[in-house]
């Protein structure tokens, strides 16, 4: 395995982390949502996340991968900015 994928899978998961506890944050300050609804949220969120970086580790091509760090980690920034 390439040492470029694992970097980006690493930037991924730190990016998506932080991604997944700010959207389930929001869904529970704004919505004014129960518990479950907040857990169901984080866990799509996560899941999601997971299958990015399983993705990036196998197939993705390296533009692609590359594309999808920078992509999730500026929305992040711009979330937690904005929050």
């Amino acid at each position: 395995m390439e040492t470029w994928r694992i970097i980006a899978t690493i930037l991924l998961a730190v990016s998506g982390v932080m991604g997944v506890l700010i959207i389930m944050a929001d869904v529970r300050e704004r919505r004014r949502a129960p518990g479950g609804q907040v857990a169901t949220v984080g866990a799509i969120a996560f899941t999601v996340v997971l299958v990015l970086g399983v993705l990036m580790l196998t197939v993705l091509p390296g533009w692609l991968a590359w594309g999808i760090v920078v992509t999730v980690t500026a929305v992040v920034g711009m979330l937690m900015l904005a929050g």
